[in-house]
């Protein structure tokens, strides 16, 4: 459902896993996308992202949205927290990664935080850093992820959570972007 009025427009999101609800959509001002590109370049790896001209602001919540902008796609889940979408792989190889067997892929993508026993492979990272959860076979990225600790002590690690994953195949982020044309 589309109404467009008011220099606003509203999409009816329908989620298996939640649901549906509309969504208020509007343009950022220069200020919101300088504030954006800031916070971007604090948290993203250096030379990660392309120039940003315009976005769009597909509002969620109060502090979720999905930010659409020309070779950009990302999700705001609060003023400091901007992540990058899964469909965006040109910006995600610069980003850590971590490799999970094929026994694991359920789970993740399934919502569940990355345990120690899952992962195969680890590149280097930092605590509270972005980092990828691929699979260990097809190197496909399943999940965004918050690390917990740092690579050294995961290596260490025999058990318990080392990312908490915060946006994975299938999700309401995922299927939001199947309905918005980029």
């Amino acid at each position: 459902m589309v109404k467009l009025g008011d220099s606003q427009i509203w999409i009816l999101i329908n989620n298996s896993k939640t649901t549906p609800k509309q969504l208020k959509v509007h343009s950022l001002s220069k200020r919101e996308i300088h504030d954006i590109t800031n916070q971007i370049d604090i948290s993203w790896p250096k030379n990660s992202f392309p120039p940003i001209k315009s976005i769009q602001a597909y509002v969620i919540d109060e502090k979720k949205r999905l930010l659409v902008g020309n070779n950009l796609v990302a999700i705001q889940l609060a003023a400091d927290l901007i992540i990058p979408h899964l469909t965006q792989h040109e910006i995600l190889n610069h980003f850590a990664s971590v490799q999970v067997d094929m026994n694991a892929v359920k789970f993740v993508c399934n919502g569940a935080n990355i345990m120690r026993p899952g992962i195969t492979d680890f590149s280097t990272f930092k605590e509270s850093e972005i980092v990828l959860v691929k699979d260990q076979t097809h190197k496909k990225e399943l999940a965004v992820c918050i690390s917990l600790v740092d690579d050294e002590n995961g290596r260490k690690m025999e058990k318990g959570i080392i990312l908490n994953n915060i946006h994975h195949i299938g999700d309401m982020y995922w299927e939001m972007k199947k309905t918005i044309r980029t």
